[in-house]
């Protein structure tokens, strides 16, 4: 019999007292690829929809001994005959595996019965004795509809798609905390309300700031971005509010500051939380009044700015510490966009990585490479000290040496191009794959670096299977199927 290509094999459960006829279904099913699960009573069935994940359910209509196991989970109960067992299940995983289809199975007498169930929502039913084609026949059918409905949501418009329109070029956001900061963004962007970024460094502050300014009313003027960190106190008040000539040695004209250079635009003041404390008091003032007084005069001068500021240190506790301004901690504070590391959105790395390969390829006139898996599953694992701005830098590293391979067109990035630093890992998990210290995938089979794929992102997610099969570019079922498979919990 031919297999079932791989997107159409499903996860069943067979809820069947009689073991021997769980058995046939079972191997029925098990021929053209479907992962099958038995269990042989109402409670074993209960347990497996609560800790499963099921793609078709197959129940007899009836089956002793279950009275009153399902009141409480379905609100229906059972006949002591067991009667309404098969209802109960039905009801039972409608609550418990709402995108799974039940089929069931009864004895002739039964049939009335079981087309009322269609009332309720079962796919199918089928008689017994089993005609065991037209039974693969039905499931196939079943899991066909369940799958069909998955890849198309999977792949609906806007689920997880780079950003890359109008106003937020640059952004890649699939994970949720990143969705939830682009849709704050959208929020306060269109007033004045002044914006506090807040992330470790390489996280994309600029990128937001950018994000907040292109999302505003003040889009067509100036994004002036400055950087306080380094700057003496004399030089940094110069810097932001300028100088008139004569205001020191060597100011032999007039200059104007960041502040009145931005005037009707953004103001982005990055590294602010380095900024001198007398340099806050005159910063303070500027953003109550929304005046300047450029170096060497008496004269105010009026500006109107959007102002944006970012910090990698805790400003709150700093404020507290008496290192910063408390009163400019909340001036500036108007919104908090707080951005996440990336190792605390590492679903969103092979986006970043495809993306930005495919960047780098065409600045070296080549078409966007392929990735392979291992390559992919190094890099998201990797905690990602300097975040985005890091991964950037080691993609565009390998995408060079993978390029420098293949002279000329299509070309693959591999382990073997992420440099050394960046594929450091436990020596027991090399040994368990087959790879030698030089990085090499060699002799290891097929099925073991399928099993340390899943299992080092399961450790990587604390065992979050949704997160997992992101990452991994697999399904939730398809994930399901392959820990039954290899025993993976």
């Amino acid at each position: 019999m031919a297999d079932l290509p791989p997107e159409l094999r499903a996860q069943v459960l067979i809820v069947e007292d009689e073991s021997e006829h769980a058995d046939v279904m079972a191997d029925a099913l098990r021929k053209p690829g479907h992962v099958c699960t038995i269990a042989n009573d109402v409670a074993g069935a209960l347990e497996e929809l609560r800790g499963g994940a099921f793609d078709v359910i197959v129940t007899d209509l009836r089956m002793p001994n279950s009275a009153g196991v399902m009141t409480g989970v379905s609100g229906a109960k059972v006949a002591p005959d067991g009667g309404d067992a098969g209802m109960c299940i039905l009801q039972a995983a409608q609550q418990l595996q709402p995108d799974a289809e039940t089929v069931m199975v009864t004895a002739h007498g039964d049939v009335p019965t079981a087309r009322t169930a269609f009332k309720h929502g079962v796919f199918d039913f089928i008689e017994k004795p089993l005609d065991l084609a037209l039974f693969r026949s039905l499931i196939n059918r079943a899991a066909e509809a369940v799958l069909t409905r998955h890849y198309a949501a999977k792949e609906a418009p806007g689920t997880e798609e780079l950003v890359q329109h109008d106003g937020f070029e640059g952004i890649i956001a699939g994970s949720e905390p990143m969705r939830k900061i682009l849709s704050t963004v959208k929020t306060v962007a269109p007033s004045n309300l002044p914006v506090l970024i807040t992330g470790e460094s390489g996280t994309g502050k600029e990128l937001i700031a950018k994000a907040l300014h292109a999302n505003s009313n003040r889009a067509q003027q100036k994004f002036v971005p400055f950087n306080c960190a380094g700057q003496s106190e004399s030089l940094l008040e110069s810097e932001l509010f300028g100088h008139v000539k004569g205001a020191f040695t060597g100011a032999d004209k007039d200059r104007k500051g960041v502040f009145e250079y931005a005037d009707k635009g953004t103001l982005f003041l990055d590294e602010l939380g380095d900024m001198p404390l007398p340099m806050q008091a005159k910063l303070l003032r500027v953003l109550e009044n929304g005046e300047i007084v450029p170096v060497g005069s008496n004269a105010p001068r009026k500006v109107d700015v959007r102002f944006v500021s970012a910090t990698n240190k805790n400003l709150e506790q700093a404020s507290k510490d008496k290192q910063f301004r408390e009163d400019l901690y909340f001036r500036i504070k108007g919104a908090h966009i707080h951005l996440p590391p990336l190792r605390d959105r590492r679903e969103d790395i092979p986006r970043i990585v495809r993306h930005a390969a495919a960047k780098y390829a065409s600045e070296l006139n080549r078409p966007a490479p392929d990735i392979t898996d291992a390559a992919l599953l190094r890099l998201t694992a990797f905690a990602w000290p300097g975040n985005v701005r890091q991964l950037l830098n080691t993609v565009q590293t390998a995408t060079v040496m993978a390029a420098g391979e293949a002279s000329t067109g299509a070309f693959t990035i591999d382990v073997r191009h992420i440099p050394q630093d960046i594929r450091i890992e436990d020596e027991g998990d090399e040994a368990e794959a087959g790879v030698t210290s030089a990085g090499s995938l060699a002799g290891a089979s097929l099925e073991q670096l399928e099993k340390r794929a899943i299992r080092e992102t399961l450790r990587l997610t604390a065992g979050n299977r949704e997160q997992t099969a992101k990452l991994l570019g697999i399904g939730e079922r398809t994930l399901y199927r392959k820990l039954k498979e290899y025993g993976l919990r």
